[in-house]
């Protein structure tokens, strides 16, 4: 069910492309590879991109123990956080007029450090099987020394929107006889061919690689 947009979260520009509907932006969120993390640290604004995975209603982060904007929001500092993914160029007759096809999700949240080593654990598979499903369970496990070297925090996902567009250009009544190409360019994300590391034995691609080029073929 979608809940009512706050203050902040309500879409004013085009408000019929708003969405409030959790299972919407979430889905748009865990679609995403990586998000952008907005936030202000003394004095001045900062915008960072970063890998991220969703939870149930928590965002997990991770970085170097001294990263700023770890610390900042760490410390109590709100975080806005922006995740948009591209699916079409629209073309229309008329350059004011261009525009994409395209799902944002804008999410305001707090954040806090991940001190449980199993809640920690868990947040770093998440991580690394949100880019790429399957891989966590085909590593080595991490050593202390890694975990310690790796600081997690989990944002709770507060306020949440999302704005979609879709469909074919909105030219003017006057604009379509020009003899102006005008249409939909769809915008997919594709994955090259895997490079195996130089001192890797030759051995099969493992199921979720292959996987990847079963999408790349289609």
């Amino acid at each position: 069910m979608p809940e009512a947009p706050s203050p902040r979260t309500r879409v004013r520009r085009h408000p019929e492309r708003g969405v409030y509907d959790r299972a919407a932006v979430y889905a748009i969120l865990d679609e995403a590879l990586y998000c952008h993390v907005a936030f202000a640290r003394r004095g001045h604004p900062f915008v960072l991109p970063t890998l991220h995975a969703r939870v149930g209603d928590r965002l997990y982060l991770h970085g170097a123990p001294a990263s700023a904007m770890l610390g900042t929001l760490a410390g109590g500092a709100e975080a806005c956080v922006a995740a948009t993914l591209v699916d079409g160029l629209v073309l229309a007759r008329s350059a004011y007029h261009h525009s994409l096809n395209y799902r944002s999700a804008v999410v305001f949240g707090h954040a806090r450090d991940v001190a449980e080593r199993a809640e920690k654990l868990a947040a770093l598979e998440a991580l690394t099987d949100h880019v790429l499903p399957g891989r966590w369970r085909d590593l080595r496990p991490p050593t202390e020394a890694e975990v310690r070297s790796t600081r997690v925090l989990r944002l709770d996902l507060e306020e949440v929107s999302a704005k979609v567009r879709a469909g074919p250009p909105g030219d003017v009544p006057e604009d379509p006889d020009l003899e102006v190409w005008a249409g939909v360019v769809p915008v997919r994300q594709a994955f090259g061919l895997p490079e195996p590391a130089p001192d890797m034995a030759p051995r099969p691609l493992p199921p979720y690689l292959a996987r990847l080029l079963e999408g790349r073929r289609a």
